[in-house]
């Protein structure tokens, strides 16, 4: 498995390779986030819930499924890399912040806030 680190290194270089940064800035990433968000999303528009993991195992589907969430996932490295956010480091604060937001004992089990 590859680290951010290293995926990151890999995008710049197809970027870069490209002349693609001047195309890079945050809001254009950000739009582009939420289009390839949209596309994953598409991917379970018309799919009932309860049948959401049968059909994201479904060869097919999950071949497209993983394109869309790879599209998001380059989509998220190369914002963050724009702007110099160590991701990680973002993802573990969130992390930590959400824990206190919800704490197990109010949470287990339960949709709604606490």
């Amino acid at each position: 498995m590859s680290s951010l680190d290293d995926l990151t290194a890999r995008l710049r270089q197809f970027v870069a390779e490209r002349d693609w940064q001047q195309f890079h800035d945050p809001k254009n990433l950000a739009m582009l986030l939420a289009s390839e968000a949209g596309e994953l999303v598409a991917e379970y528009r018309f799919v009932p819930g309860a049948v959401s993991d049968a059909v994201s195992r479904e060869p097919a589907a999950r071949a497209r499924i993983a394109d869309e969430l790879a599209d998001v996932t380059i989509a998220v490295l190369l914002l963050a890399d724009r702007i110099d956010l160590d991701l990680a480091r973002a993802v573990e604060d969130k992390i930590a912040k959400n824990a206190l937001r919800y704490p197990v004992e109010a949470s287990r089990g339960r949709a709604e806030r606490p």
